[in-house]
């Protein structure tokens, strides 16, 4: 029976949890973001008031926790050393790790990451895929290197994205999609020799997080349409009217034909104040609609009055 440990947070940790026990493997210590991120007296406090997602899967399945300061720290590298591991699973990771852990399994230090590498590496493929209107993205479990997502390929699935995937919907899908993967990637190294491919440098793109967020509606709706559906639900794209700044939120998201008499891009082309959902022209002269609020969080419950009494149809953003 082959010896895991997992790194990791979030719903890709949690599904490379599930596909290690699935293959039958012995999972001998985790390490979850919260044991690096809080001090442990802080950290048991929450545990106990709050809860996470991570923290309830470990204790459903009593998985013994590795503590740790960082995933590079001494403490950590000592308790490697003497749990003996065949096999690192490491599924979303903030911090570089190091060779000198890397190397201490018997087998392999695989990362999950969710994209058909070489391309999309990076910290979010799920919004770079989506932002750039790809029409699949998937995950791949390689060995860890000195580089960012540059390792060997073990295994890769493909997941296709559709026009009305959000980032949320996009990850839910590939998580499962990687915890049937690592499943029978674990069974493979077991009963067999995988031989690792080399990602070919030529056919590589490295993603940094997401910056620019600004619909900008001299571009194409379908631009617009993008870029609301990818960055959900890690942050909002947004827009100014006039001085005051507006979210677009992905729900009642619609793009269809332009039928008024407005032709500059940019245009307000109908307003439903009721439901906060607000329709604009876009540079290829087809129309998005999706509903908005105030951008800041405690100016929310205002957005309907704002709607009502600021904004109105032919008005140009």
């Amino acid at each position: 029976m082959l010896k895991v440990v997992i790194i990791g947070y979030g719903e890709m940790f949690t599904n490379l949890i599930a596909g290690t026990l699935d293959a039958n493997c012995q999972i001998c210590g985790v390490l979850r973001k919260e044991t690096v991120k809080y001090p442990k007296f802080l950290r048991k406090i929450k545990d106990v008031l709050n809860p996470s997602l991570d923290y309830n899967y470990i204790r459903s399945y009593n998985l013994p926790e590795i503590e740790a300061k960082s995933v590079n720290s001494p403490e950590f590298k000592k308790a490697l050393l003497k749990l003996n591991p065949d096999i690192i699973l490491v599924g979303s990771w903030g911090e570089k790790i190091k060779k000198e852990i890397y190397d201490i399994p018997k087998l392999a230090s695989i990362n999950a990451h969710p994209s058909l590498l070489p391309a999309y590496r990076g910290p979010n493929p799920y919004f770079w895929t989506i932002r750039n209107r790809e029409q699949s993205s998937g995950v791949s479990f390689h060995l860890l290197d000195s580089g960012f997502d540059t390792g060997a390929i073990l295994a890769q699935e493909e997941v296709k994205i559709y026009p009305s995937d959000t980032g949320k919907s996009l990850k839910d899908r590939t998580v499962l999609t990687a915890r049937g993967v690592v499943c029978e990637l674990l069974k493979a190294l077991r009963e067999d020799i995988i031989i690792p491919l080399t990602q070919r440098e030529d056919k590589a793109g490295y993603y940094s997080h997401p910056d620019n967020l600004e619909l900008d509606f001299t571009k194409s709706a379908e631009e617009n349409h993008a870029l609301i559906r990818a960055i959900y639900p890690w942050s909002e794209a947004y827009f100014y009217h006039r001085f005051t700044c507006l979210s677009a939120h992905p729900d009642c998201l619609e793009i269809y034909d332009n039928n008024t008499n407005y032709t500059e891009a940019g245009t307000i082309t109908d307003i439903d104040v009721h439901n906060k959902i607000i329709s604009i022209l876009c540079g290829d002269n087809r129309i998005i609609k999706f509903r908005t609020s105030l951008n800041k969080k405690y100016d929310k419950p205002f957005s309907k009055n704002y709607i009502k009494r600021e904004m109105s149809i032919g008005e140009i953003l």
